[in-house]
């Protein structure tokens, strides 16, 4: 196969034959080598076609080479590609962000999410004088040391989740800024902020724990956070790189009707090209040069491809019809999951929000927080994904957990269909070995 030669060949170039470390697929065995993609198809480099249930993380909402980015992307190509550079395209961009997001007077723009809360992180200590950080056992900010310590803690080390860092290589002197805490849980957070408040500079989540499986906020969990970090002095910062645009035009914040100090999106809001933002209030915001003191630069920051890529996408996304017709789609599909999950008697999750959703097996109640997505089941899952990939659809492995997949707007009834008969029988086929 030409998959297992190029795999070959790539790993005496390539760290595994890869260029980022989770596209290795655990589950195959092996990377999913893409010789192109369209709409909702994959297409690999033996000419197999594949339903993407992964959709770039959650970046190709739009589908894989959508039209009106394909434009975007000859537009820069005609106005000389130009780096380095602010346009028009990127005010008109910032306007628009600042029109649907809550929190946004301001925007900076950023490629990746990692970049997003690495430059709103030192923002954030900036302007509270403070460097302490309470973060959330299972959430995800980036690949960056000042968040990639306290995430995906082992449950051997639960018990002191704040001092583990997630990569060599991180220096051990920097777990003393970080506060890991359960998701979910208020009476945590008050008692961290009541006997540490005057240290720490901002409380950051997912307001939706995508990289435990989806898992929702509580009902007032995030108005509470809002009350606490107003009270203390301490910034709410939402990272919204995964949950903006996949219910709403306001991300997370319009759709649980609480506003953050400051947020970061991204993820979808290029259309498939890399784009991330930084957003908040003036005040906040201006402290960046060359208003005020704080640094935040960089010769790709905001490339006009990704900036036309952006307005693109915006355009979709708010048509009228864009999100009725989308969630319509989704609701009938998670209904369909759900009745398929009881009739096969099974102890399986299916948190959702939105465009995107997890699945979590071996668990029989809603899960809470990330020691709830703890008990994933993941040999199942690993056998899951196999299972549906020899039968043409794509979920991707993240070591085998819970995490998170979804459609894009590209998905049409048919393919909904056909991913639903797929799910159906790879449950099926691991039923009896829960």
């Amino acid at each position: 196969m030409k998959r297992d030669e190029l795999y070959a060949r790539a790993r005496q170039s390539l760290p595994g034959g890869v260029c980022a470390s989770t596209r290795l697929n655990t589950a195959l065995g092996h990377p999913l080598y893409v010789e192109r993609a369209e709409g909702s198809q994959l297409f690999d480099v033996d000419g197999n076609a594949y339903l993407d249930m992964s959709c770039g993380h959650g970046a190709a909402l739009l589908g894989h080479g959508h039209p009106a980015v394909r434009a975007a992307l000859h537009e820069a190509a005609d106005l000389g590609v130009c780096c380095a550079s602010d346009t028009i395209h990127h005010v008109e961009l910032a306007e628009q962000i600042c029109a649907l997001i809550a929190s946004a007077e301001r925007v900076r723009f950023t490629n990746s999410g990692s970049e997003a809360t690495l430059h709103a992180i030192r923002l954030c200590r900036a302007a509270t004088g403070r460097d302490r950080i309470v973060r959330f056992t299972g959430h995800f900010h980036g690949y960056h040391e000042h968040t990639f310590i306290g995430g995906h803690v082992p449950a051997d080390q639960l018990d002191n989740p704040s001092a583990y860092r997630e990569s060599p290589g991180i220096p051990e002197p920097l777990t003393q800024f970080i506060c890991s805490i359960p998701f979910n849980d208020l009476a945590a957070v008050e008692r961290v902020l009541e006997q540490q408040g005057e240290q720490i500079a901002t409380l950051i989540l997912e307001p939706v724990d995508f990289n435990s499986g989806g898992i929702p906020p509580q009902p007032g969990y995030l108005q509470g956070l809002r009350d606490l970090t107003s009270k203390y002095g301490v910034l709410l910062f939402f990272d919204e790189i995964q949950t903006s645009f996949k219910k709403s035009t306001g991300a997370a914040q319009a759709d649980f009707g609480v506003t953050p100090d400051i947020c970061t999106i991204g993820k979808s809001l290029g259309g498939g090209l890399p784009l991330s933002a930084i957003c908040g209030g003036a005040d906040l915001m201006d402290l960046y040069k060359p208003v005020g003191e704080v640094t935040h630069s960089g010769t790709f920051m905001a490339p006009l491809a990704s900036v036309l890529g952006g307005l693109a996408f915006l355009d979709q996304v708010t048509q009228p019809s864009f999100y009725p017709d989308l969630l319509a789609e989704f609701d009938r599909f998670y209904a369909e999951v759900d009745a398929m999950i009881a009739r096969h008697r099974i102890p399986v999750q299916v948190p959702r929000h939105g465009a995107r959703f997890g699945v979590i097996l071996g668990l029989d109640r809603a899960p809470i927080d990330y020691r709830d997505a703890l008990e994933h089941r993941k040999d199942l899952w690993l056998a899951f994904i196999r299972h549906a990939f020899e039968r043409g659809v794509y979920f991707h492995d993240y070591g085998g957990g819970p995490c998170h997949h979804g459609f894009s707007v590209a998905h049409s009834r048919d393919d909904v269909d056909r991913v639903l008969q797929v799910m159906d029988e790879s449950f099926g086929a691991i039923a009896t070995q829960f």
